[in-house]
């Protein structure tokens, strides 16, 4: 996705050689008009599977996956939760994830509520580094008998192997930008795949 990518050289910022700060568009102050960019490339990539819902972890990924729940006819996003609280149900699925930002493991939770069986289930997330994230949320579909139909994401940081696990696991991955290497600061992306 050309328009991403010139986002990414133009505001990105790296940080050592493995963090890519994309805050200024993407995850912290949102482009909504480039978030509907990537909500038509979801659509277009994943146009001839059946989505019921769309599943993201908070935070940074729920303002996107409700944009492009919209170009898949306004199904429902269902969001894990890092954080247990007073007012989640006591009936959840959960997975244990591991962050390669935060440095830590913690647990995913979705209200059993909110996930059936046989649903059709799309995740969606901004980033995928070594795809624990995916892997956590695919272990919840698969409590609760749903399908996962794919995976979208904005950047994947394809130097961690992450999405590579993902595709040889025969998963539908579309990752709208692949960083291929940040050393010295420079930005190199993959060719298409």
């Amino acid at each position: 996705m050309e328009i991403l990518k010139k986002r990414i050289l133009e505001d990105g910022i790296v940080i050592g050689d493995d963090i890519l700060k994309v805050d200024s568009f993407l995850n912290h102050q949102i482009d909504v008009d480039l978030y509907n960019e990537i909500g038509k490339e979801f659509k277009a990539h994943f146009k001839n599977k059946k989505i019921d819902k769309i599943l993201t972890i908070e935070a940074s990924g729920i303002g996107l996956a409700c944009v492009v729940s919209q170009h898949f006819g306004c199904v429902p996003v269902v969001f894990a939760k890092k954080t247990e609280s007073l007012n989640l149900d006591k009936d959840i699925y959960h997975s244990e994830v591991y962050s390669f930002t935060k440095k830590k493991s913690y647990k995913v939770m979705v209200s059993k509520r909110y996930l059936n069986p046989d649903e059709n289930i799309l995740v969606i997330d901004d980033f995928l580094a070594n795809g624990k994230a995916i892997i956590g949320l695919e272990s919840i579909i698969n409590q609760a008998g749903a399908k996962l139909q794919g995976v979208g994401i904005v950047v994947e940081k394809g130097f961690q192997g992450g999405g590579d696990e993902l595709r040889n696991r025969g998963i539908d991955l579309k990752s709208l930008a692949i960083v291929d290497s940040m050393k010295n600061g420079k930005i190199v992306f993959r060719e298409e795949i």
